[in-house]
């Protein structure tokens, strides 16, 4: 039994120890959450860059006590200067950056894999989740069969949760035994995106006689990205790819040709011919803005050079809609309530079900449906015709959107809590 001697003799330590708790504490309480977000795969499509800044900009406004670092596969090309313009403190680690991925894996709390078309750093999360022992989680992807090896499965199944950003997705995954303790539907990252370049948008819009609210956007694309095209994806010539994409060219745009037509001779909207990546400059002078009849063409205006994602948003939100067979340049219209048209086929993945599923299911064709390509000239006009009506549609989804992007938000903070 202590004696009342040795009591005393201890008290001073006791003291200094109980005192130092509350400081201890209050230490603890203010220390930040680190997440390390695995992202920007590549900067040839401006919707491929967006996935980053829409992820950080949901972060950023939903657990603003949360430091997020961007462990980043591709940020050239004006990329990182956009991302540091809108997010000066944000900490950005390549993978070659070894030193600063070390620190990264020891200090950050949380590995989240942004949006793509499947999971794409499948090989860095399985090494994040083997290193660190520490919770992951995936944000806004696709994953259909062909990307859904058993080495992806077994580190899925290790995830606290795995967000799809299209029903189709979401339901595979869960018939072929993917099981998550959280697997829902979350719309793709690239809707959080808030990046601008009004000065450059401005001076494009008055350069070309574009008025805000007076005027159309319209991205042509290939059935498959040509990347021989691509000066920095150095790419060898792939004859089956090209005779597809040449095959297919003509049928994937008549329609657009028509409702170009339809648009400026029915309406005083004009027609922007635009970009989403590098390959749709060339593409859309080629299949929809050449072959226009000469009275048409005073009121189309030809996009002739790429851009990054916070001009082509600033341009976007002045538009009156957009219409293509792109699906990032639409998200980014309806995250800021801008009518927006989705057009898909077999080569894409099933991503473009999110037009479903966010209630635009009348604002997506398939190309490889005839009958539902009848569709795409009337529901372009009707949102020439009626913006008001299109404009409130828009908003509709945008509104489901944001619903989505709160409780998704709310489910983290509550992991990183524990």
């Amino acid at each position: 039994m202590q004696t009342r001697r040795e009591f005393i003799k201890q008290t001073p330590a006791l003291i200094g120890l109980l005192m130092g708790i509350p400081s201890f504490v209050a230490a603890n309480r203010g220390v930040k959450k680190r997440i390390l977000l695995r992202s920007s795969w590549q900067t040839i499509n401006i919707g491929d860059i967006a996935h980053t800044p829409g992820v950080i900009a949901l972060l950023e406004k939903h657990l603003p006590d949360v430091e997020v670092r961007l462990w980043a596969s591709d940020i050239r090309d004006g990329v990182e200067e956009m991302l540091k313009r809108r997010f000066p403190n944000l900490t950005i680690i390549k993978s070659s950056d070894t030193a600063l991925l070390k620190t990264a894996f020891q200090e950050c709390d949380f590995l989240l894999h942004g949006s793509g078309p499947y999971l794409v750093a499948s090989n860095d999360v399985a090494k994040w989740h083997k290193e660190t022992k520490k919770p992951f989680g995936v944000y806004g992807i696709t994953l259909n069969e062909d990307k859904a090896t058993p080495d992806v499965i077994e580190i899925l199944n290790k995830s606290e949760f795995i967000y799809y950003r299209d029903s189709f997705s979401l339901n595979y995954c869960k018939k072929i035994g993917i099981n998550s303790p959280i697997m829902e539907f979350a719309p793709d990252g690239a809707f959080g995106v808030d990046l601008r370049n009004d000065v450059a948008a401005l001076a494009f819009l008055q350069a070309n006689g574009l008025e805000e609210g007076k005027f159309l956007c319209v991205i042509p694309k290939y059935r498959r990205t040509p990347n021989w095209k691509i000066p920095s994806k150095n790419a060898p010539f792939d004859e089956k790819i090209n005779a597809r994409n040449e095959a297919m060219k003509e049928h994937d745009h008549k329609a657009f040709r028509e409702a170009i037509i339809r648009v400026v001779r029915e309406t005083p909207m004009k027609v922007l011919v635009c970009p989403e990546d590098v390959t749709q400059v060339a593409l859309g002078k080629e299949i929809l803005y050449d072959p226009l009849p000469e009275d048409v063409k005073q009121k189309v205006v030809l996009r002739q050079k790429f851009w990054l994602t916070d001009e082509a948003l600033s341009v976007y939100i002045r538009s009156a809609g957009l219409f293509g067979n792109e699906q990032h340049s639409p998200i980014m219209c309806i995250a800021n309530g801008i009518p927006a048209i989705v057009c898909r086929y077999t080569e894409q993945t099933s991503k473009g079900i999110m037009w479903r599923d966010i209630g635009l299911g009348g604002w997506l064709f398939d190309l490889d449906v005839e009958k539902e390509i009848e569709g795409i000239v009337p529901a372009v006009l009707a949102i020439a015709k009626n913006p008001t009506a299109a404009k409130k549609k828009a908003l509709k989804a945008k509104k489901l959107v944001e619903k989505r992007q709160v409780e998704t938000m709310l489910t983290l903070g509550k992991i990183l809590k524990h």
